[in-house]
């Protein structure tokens, strides 16, 4: 069936090419689109991974880490009642334009402001930089920010780089790694004074996160649930899986980021099916003499749909390599224009192969529908 198959596809090499492009293109959109997803998601979850605790309080109306609700900081300290709790860290986080030196517009980013004598943000250049943060009104700058807040990574250390910072004068005097969000353009981190001298208007009192540290060898859901019945309403207790699960659960089921990427998913499959389901169609109905002859002979239904169902699975396999090809070469050009990672995952590339097969499967069982015809007392 498979040099039959193969030789109908190739017998016209236009419309085989074509449909080799349609299935290529179908591949290359499922890739962009499951790339992006999980550019998206991956991103949005930098600070829950990245800041070292065992639970975390945070207010039940913080929407995301870059839109938070402050709540008292006493919260965090009767946490330290709770048999196992070691330390605590209060975290304060909010988003304000910064200014770029160079061309002078702002752009908002997101401020974190933490006491230096705790190193909690375990990214490239924060341990190394934490001392400097005691100086007042200075500022580390995330290197992987948007470029529209000016070329400060590459300028650092050729220049000093003072700007203003929701208007209030500060300079950079680091530089770390963390990555940019849908939801956050930069990232500045600085010490809890720092914060509190560029946003006058906050209560110190009131924090936007707490850090809980537990003593080696507590079971961190046992001490959640004592936290839970011990603190107010007005704090929410989470470890770390239900902290990044609360805020992927923010972007992919609140917001419609979530839907267009799976729309986009879809419409890749339901592009290219149409697009095999169409070849094959006109493949049959071109061959519709000889397959009925072949009916004559003695071949069955089911065989002769082996042959529909083959040049399925060949047009699958063979155009998953140029959407493959395509969507590597577009990951790299998306990847520094939105300034976030994008990869092609093992994982990912079997299972657009399977939806592949499985979209190329479904056109050809739909256009079995028209072998059915393949009468040999018409050709008789």
């Amino acid at each position: 069936m498979v040099p039959l198959a193969w030789k109908q596809l190739t017998h016209d090499r236009k419309r085989f090419t074509v449909a080799l492009a349609g299935v290529g293109f179908a591949v290359m959109l499922m890739l962009m689109q499951l790339g992006f997803r999980h550019a998206m998601l991956g991103s949005a979850v930098h600070y829950q991974e990245r800041l070292d605790y065992d639970l975390a309080l945070i207010s039940p109306k913080s929407v995301f880490i870059g839109l938070t609700h402050p709540f008292p900081r006493t919260r965090l300290y009767q946490a330290l009642a709770v048999t196992g709790v070691d330390a605590v860290t209060p975290v304060y986080a909010y988003q304000q334009h910064f200014k770029n030196p160079w061309e002078h517009n702002t752009r908002n980013l997101l401020v974190v402001g933490v006491d230096p004598a705790h190193h909690v943000l375990q990214a490239p250049g924060i341990a190394q930089n934490l001392h400097l943060l005691k100086q007042p009104d200075v500022i580390l700058f995330d290197r992987r920010s948007r470029p529209e807040f000016g070329p400060v990574a590459e300028m650092f250390g050729q220049e000093t780089t003072e700007t203003e910072l929701a208007g209030r004068r500060v300079e950079v005097v680091g530089l770390f790694e963390l990555g940019i969000s849908f939801g956050i353009d930069g990232n500045v981190y600085t010490s809890d004074l720092n914060f509190l001298r560029i946003f006058p208007e906050r209560v110190p009192g009131a924090i936007d996160l707490g850090l809980i540290h537990l003593r080696r060898g507590t079971d961190v859901a046992q001490a959640r649930a004592q936290l839970e019945e011990l603190l107010e309403e007005d704090v929410l207790v989470l470890d770390r899986a239900s902290y990044v699960g609360r805020e992927l659960a923010y972007w992919e089921g609140t917001t419609p980021v979530g839907y267009v990427f799976s729309f986009g998913l879809v419409m890749g499959l339901v592009v290219g099916g149409i697009i095999v389901y169409q070849i094959l169609f006109a493949d049959v109905s071109d061959h519709l003499r000889e397959y009925a002859t072949l009916k004559a002979l003695g071949y069955s239904n089911l065989s002769l749909g082996g042959v529909v169902l083959s040049e399925a699975l060949i047009l699958a396999l063979l155009g998953f390599l140029p959407g493959t090809l395509l969507a590597w070469l577009g990951y790299g050009l998306a990847s520094e224009a939105i300034r976030m990672p994008l990869d092609l995952q093992l994982a990912r590339l079997i299972g657009v192969l399977l939806l592949t097969i499985a979209m190329c499967a479904t056109a050809g069982l739909v256009a079995l529908r028209k072998l059915q015809e393949a009468d040999p007392a018409d050709v008789f």
